[in-house]
């Protein structure tokens, strides 16, 4: 699946990955791992692409959104730059589920609900810049950053579901999946604890992908190209080993 990449996001890409394969040449570069686990909060409808089929499916479904928050867990290689600056690469991983039920129909005869599951996966690859505006040292660290992701995704819904005659129930499995690209946003803190340092981040992600139109994914409109909004915030506790 093609996606547009921005010019400037594309730029800032290269050059984080440009600085991590330069900079461990210079001896007195601070270099460490990080290793995260925390949770992802996918934007709330309200902010949610026109045709992100999660907003789409609220017309006829009753889900909670809340319900697709859920663990993140992965790993960054951090390369210093100077004083005052770290470039990044990470990777994580971030899948979730939740129940759907029809809010209009039920089963005839039973008056069972009609149920379906909604699943999201996401795993980002992130290049980096961090500012330290403190300087790297052996107290706290602050700092703030930003970037771009590379959003692997995949999205599911399976169950049962009212046909489009409005009477009759089908039982099915509808996938989409593919990458999308976009700006990654981020703030934290680190914590010198013995030999590591401890901490927590902040992550804002933004980026938008398609799902197939064979799929039957609801649109805002007829012969639009369903969408899958995987905007969110990403809330992180830390350790950082250096070597």
């Amino acid at each position: 699946m093609r996606q547009l990449v921005p010019v400037g996001l594309k730029s800032l890409g290269m050059l984080a990955i440009a600085a991590l394969l330069m900079t461990p040449s210079v001896a007195s570069a601070q270099q460490s791992v990080s290793l995260f686990i925390g949770g992802f909060v996918p934007a709330p409808i309200s902010s949610r692409d026109i045709n992100d089929v999660l907003l789409q499916d609220e017309s006829f479904l009753d889900f909670s959104l809340h319900g697709l928050s859920g663990p993140i867990v992965g790993g960054e290689y951090l390369v210093g730059l100077g004083d005052r600056f770290d470039a990044g690469l990470g990777v994580g991983f971030y899948q979730k589920s939740t129940l759907a039920s029809d809010a209009f129909s039920e089963f005839q005869g039973t008056g069972n609900p009609i149920l379906s599951t909604l699943k999201l996966r996401i795993v980002p690859v992130t290049a980096t810049v961090r500012w330290l505006p403190l300087g790297h040292h052996d107290g706290i660290v602050p700092y703030l950053g930003g970037g771009v992701g590379i959003f692997s995704y995949r999205y599911t819904e399976s169950g049962d579901f009212v046909a489009s005659d409005g009477v009759s129930i089908v039982n099915g499995n509808f996938t989409g999946s593919g990458s999308a690209t976009g700006p990654v946003i981020l703030g934290g803190v680190r914590v010198p604890v013995g030999t590591f340092d401890v901490g927590g981040e902040i992550r804002y992600q933004h980026a938008v992908g398609n799902l197939p139109s064979d799929q039957g994914f609801a649109t805002a409109s007829p012969g639009a190209t369903p969408k899958l909004d995987l905007s969110g915030m990403t809330y992180l506790f830390t350790i950082n080993v250096k070597f």
